[in-house]
C-alpha cells in the first residue's frame, strides 16, 4: 500500500510506525513543511492509561519515550493561600521536541521516507497513492481545500493563553490562581524533562487586554509573567518558544474521510489542554486507523470503520474537555469557594473523575472533603456534626423549617394514570415505595391547577377538594412510613396541553374531547397541534387564581414543599422564552417583562403558602435553540426568583420548542446548576442524566448543586438511595417490617 502523510507531527509519524511495524512492505512517505526542530510549545503529558495503549502498539517506541520521561502522581492546587495536594493520578511528561525526534528516528529505522521542509500545496503533486493522511494540524490546508466534504466547525474560545517554559522543575502537575490589578490569571504547569517545565498562563480576554500585552511580543509577555509569578517561579526564569497569545480552537468535523483522504489529529479534532492532550489523541488515531486498515477488505471500508469506531471516544473526550475549558474560562466564579471544596471542584471539573474514583486514588483527600462537607451541612441545617462524616449524598439540608435527611430527590415524573386529575393507588405505590426507598424528598408529578391545565386526560391535578384528600392520603403514608419529605410540583400545560397520554403518542393531539388552550402567544407546539388562544389579562387573573387555589389545597394535603413548574415549554415557561412569547405589551419583550406574569403567580402562591414551608421553581436554563433562553439569562431569572422569596431553583433545560437541538451527555445540565448556584448565591437542584451515587456525591461535594434530582434511575430502582448507602458502607436502617435486611448482603449472582 502506498501511503502519504501530509504532516510530520505525532499523528503522521506514529501512524507510519504502527503501519510499518505491521507490514514492512507498505510504502509510506511523510511530508512536513517545517524542520523537525521547529516544534511549538515545550512538553506533552500522557496519563498512565494512555501509556499502556502506546506500550501495546509499539513497545520499542514506548521504551524510548519512557527513557526520556518524568513521572508524577500528585496534583498541587495553589489557592486561597493554601496548597492542596491530591495524589494517585499517574502522569508522565516529556519534551515535545524529544518526542518528535524519537518518532522520526523510529520511522527511519522502519524504512519510512521522511521529507522535512517539504510543503504539499496540491495533492495532485503526490501522484498515484492509495491513502492520504491529512495530519497537517489545526490549520489544515487539506481540510480547508475539501471543506465541503469534511464540513469543519472551528470555534475559537474567549480565553487567552500562552505556552511558556521554565527552568523550575515542578514536582507535581501544578495549578496557580493569582489575581493582580488586571484580573485573575491561571497557570497550568508540569515538568517535562529534568530541569524544565511547561508553564501555560491563561486568562480572560478582558484581563489580557487590561494588561496591555500584545499577541506577538514574546519578550514583553515573558517579562510581565516573570514579575507576576516571581514567588511561584522561585528565582527561575521563563522560556519562550513561539510563545504567542492564542485563543484555543475547538475543532470538529462532520466527516473525517473523503475518497482516499482521512483527517487525523488536530486536523480532525481538538481537546483543551486542561483535559485532553492533542498528542495523545493524535497517536491513538494512528493506532485506530492502522487497526482498521489491517482488518478491512479495502480502503473505503477501512476509513468508514475507522471513523465509526474512533469518533465516539474522541467526542466523549471532547465533551469532557469542553466542560473543563469552560471551568477555566469561568474560574472567577469559583474564587469564593472554600479551599477544600475548590480543589475537589477543580479535580472533578470534567465530570469524568468522580468522588469514588478520587477516593480510590487518594483516600486522605476525600476524607478531608467529606469532613468539610459534613461540618458545613451541620452548620447549615442546625444538626450536630457527625463523628464519622457520611458520604456527601447523606448529609442533611434545611430549607426554611423543612429538614431533609439526605440530598436525593425523586424527580417529578408524569404517570398519566389519573382520571380527571384524581391521584389513586398507583400514585400511592409510586411515591410511597420511593419514600421507603430512602430518598430525602419525593416529588409529585406535574400536578395541574385546573382541568384545562392538564397535558393529557391522564394527568394528575389539584383543582378539587377531593384531589386534596387523595393527595393527603399519599402524604400521610410518606410521613408515617419513611423519613422522606414530599413536595408537589404545580403546573399548567399551556400550548402543550390536550394531548394523548405518552404511550399513545407523545404530544399528539387527542382524537376527540379536546379542551381550549391558552398561551402568551398564539403559537402551536408543533404542526398539527392546536393553536392556543393568546392570553388576556382576564385569562392571566384566572390562571393566577387557579395556582393560588392549588396552593391552598396542597397545604391541606400536607405537602412539605411546593414547586412551580416554569420550565419545559409549559404555560409559565412560555412567557419566559422569547421563542414562545411574541407579545408586545408589558408581558413581552425584555426578560423582565417576560418574567412579569410568572413572578405574579409566584408572589400570589408564596403569599398563601405557609411561611415555614419552602418553595422551589423549576426552570429551563437553556432552550437549545437559536434565539432562545441562554444560560446567562437563566442566571438573571434565578436572581429575580431569589428576590421574590424562592428558596431553591430546580435547574433543568430545553423542551421549550419542538425543533430544539439539545446537547446530551453525562450530567449535561449540571453546569447550569453550578453557575446559578455560585453566581446568584441561591441553592439549586441538579437534574439530567444523573444515575449513579458517584455522580451524586461528586455534584454535592463540588458544590454544583444542593440537591440531586433523578428520574429514570428511580423508575428502575425505587430503593436507589438505600442501595447507594449499602454500596458506600453507610448505615441507613430499613423500616421495621424490612429490618431483616439490615443483616442481608445482596449478591448479583
Amino acid at each position: 500500500m502506498k501511503i502519504v502523510s501530509v504532516g510530520g507531527g505525532p499523528a503522521g509519524l506514529y501512524f507510519a510506525i504502527v503501519m510499518k511495524q505491521a507490514d514492512p512492505g507498505h510504502d509510506i512517505v511523510v511530508y512536513e513543511r517545517n524542520r523537525l526542530e521547529d516544534t511549538f510549545g515545550f512538553g506533552v503529558v500522557f496519563s498512565d492509561a494512555t501509556g499502556g495503549n502506546l506500550a501495546t502498539a509499539d513497545p520499542v517506541t514506548f521504551r524510548e519515550m519512557e527513557r526520556h520521561s518524568v513521572s508524577w502522581d500528585d496534583i498541587d492546587i495553589h489557592y486561597g493561600g493554601e496548597v492542596i495536594t491530591s495524589t494517585g493520578h499517574g502522569f508522565s511528561g516529556m519534551s515535545r521536541g524529544t518526542l518528535l525526534k524519537i518518532l522520526a528516528e523510529r520511522c527511519r529505522d522502519l524504512g519510512v521516507d521522511l521529507r522535512f521542509e517539504a510543503e504539499v500545496t496540491d495533492l495532485a503533486q503526490l501522484g498515484d497513492v492509495d491513502l492520504i493522511l491529512a495530519a497537517d494540524g489545526s490549520n489544515s490546508g487539506i481540510r480547508s481545500q475539501y471543506q465541503a466534504a469534511f464540513r469543519p466547525r472551528v470555534e475559537f474560545r474567549p480565553n487567552r493563553f500562552v505556552w511558556l517554559g521554565t527552568t523550575r522543575p515542578f514536582p507535581a502537575f501544578t495549578f496557580y490562581f493569582k489575581a493582580n490589578a488586571h484580573g485573575l490569571w491561571r497557570v497550568h504547569a508540569y515538568q517535562y524533562e529534568e530541569g524544565h517545565s511547561t508553564f501555560i498562563v491563561e486568562t480572560s480576554e478582558d484581563t489580557w487586554r487590561a494588561s496591555g500585552l500584545g499577541e506577538t511580543d514574546e519578550d514583553a509577555t515573558v517579562a510581565y509573567c516573570e514579575r507576576l509569578f516571581a514567588d511561584e517561579l522561585g528565582g527561575h526564569r521563563l522560556l519562550k518558544n513561539k510563545s504567542l497569545w492564542r485563543r484555543f480552537p475547538n475543532i470538529s468535523n462532520g466527516a473525517w474521510h473523503h475518497q482516499n483522504i482521512v483527517l487525523m489529529g488536530d486536523a480532525a479534532h481538538t481537546a483543551h489542554f486542561s483535559v485532553g492532550s492533542g498528542t495523545k489523541l493524535a497517536m491513538e488515531d494512528g493506532i485506530a486507523l492502522a487497526d482498521a486498515l489491517a482488518a478491512a477488505p479495502d480502503i473505503p471500508t477501512a476509513l468508514a470503520e475507522y471513523e465509526a469506531a474512533r469518533r465516539p471516544p474522541v467526542e466523549s473526550l471532547q465533551r469532557a474537555a469542553q466542560v473543563s475549558l469552560e471551568w477555566f474560562e469561568n474560574a472567577e466564579r469559583y474564587m469564593t469557594l472554600d479551599p477544600t471544596q475548590f480543589a475537589f471542584n477543580l479535580l472533578t471539573r470534567s465530570l469524568r473523575v468522580s468522588h469514588d474514583n478520587l477516593k480510590l486514588r487518594d483516600p486522605a483527600f476525600i476524607a478531608r472533603v467529606d469532613r468539610w462537607l459534613a461540618d458545613s451541612a451541620a452548620r447549615q441545617s442546625g444538626e450536630p456534626a457527625p463523628t464519622n462524616p457520611p458520604p456527601p449524598l447523606f448529609t442533611p439540608l434545611r430549607l426554611r423549617d423543612l429538614l431533609l435527611a439526605n440530598r436525593i430527590v425523586v424527580s417529578p415524573m408524569c404517570q398519566y394514570y389519573s382520571d380527571d386529575g384524581m391521584p389513586n393507588d398507583w400514585h400511592l405505590v409510586h411515591l410511597g415505595s420511593r419514600a421507603i426507598g430512602g430518598a430525602g424528598l419525593v416529588m409529585t408529578e406535574m400536578t395541574d391547577v385546573s382541568a384545562d391545565a392538564r397535558i393529557s386526560p391522564g394527568c394528575a391535578g389539584i383543582y378539587r377538594e377531593e384531589h386534596a384528600d387523595a393527595w393527603r392520603r399519599i402524604a400521610e403514608f410518606v410521613h408515617g412510613h419513611s423519613d422522606a419529605a414530599i413536595g408537589m410540583q404545580l403546573g399548567h400545560a399551556g400550548r402543550k396541553g390536550s394531548t394523548k397520554v405518552a404511550w399513545e403518542g407523545m404530544d399528539v393531539p387527542l382524537d376527540s374531547g379536546n379542551w381550549p388552550l391558552v398561551a402568551p402567544s398564539p403559537l402551536a407546539w408543533h404542526d398539527g397541534n392546536q393553536v392556543p388562544r393568546e392570553m388576556t389579562r382576564a385569562d392571566m387573573d384566572g390562571v393566577r387564581d387557579d395556582f393560588v387555589r392549588a396552593a391552598h389545597l396542597a397545604d391541606r394535603a400536607e405537602m412539605d414543599l411546593l414547586e412551580l413548574h416554569i420550565a419545559h415549554g409549559y404555560l409559565l415557561a412560555s412567557f419566559v422564552s422569547p421563542l414562545t412569547n411574541r407579545r408586545t405589551d408589558e408581558y413581552g419583550g425584555s426578560l423582565e417583562n417576560r418574567m412579569r406574569f410568572p413572578l405574579e403567580v409566584f408572589d400570589a402562591v408564596r403569599a398563601v403558602w405557609p411561611s415555614a414551608k419552602p418553595m422551589s421553581v423549576r426552570i429551563s436554563a437553556v432552550d437549545w435553540a437559536p434565539g432562545g433562553t441562554t444560560p446567562e439569562q437563566a442566571v438573571a431569572v434565578a436572581r429575580l426568583l431569589q428576590a421574590h422569596g424562592c428558596d431553591i431553583v430546580d435547574v433543568s433545560a430545553g423542551q421549550t420548542v419542538s425543533d430544539a437541538s439539545p446537547v446530551y451527555g453525562r450530567q449535561f445540565q449540571t453546569p447550569f446548576s453550578d453557575r446559578i448556584r455560585l453566581e446568584v448565591g441561591i441553592p439549586t437542584m441538579s437534574v439530567g442524566n444523573i444515575s449513579s451515587y458517584e455522580d451524586a456525591n461528586g455534584i454535592l461535594a463540588a458544590g454544583r448543586a444542593d440537591l440531586v434530582v433523578m428520574a429514570r434511575a428511580h423508575l428502575w430502582n425505587p430503593y436507589w438511595t438505600r442501595h447507594a448507602a449499602q454500596a458506600l458502607g453507610h448505615e441507613l436502617p430499613w423500616p421495621e417490617p424490612y429490618a431483616v435486611l439490615n443483616q442481608y448482603t445482596p449478591r448479583e449472582r
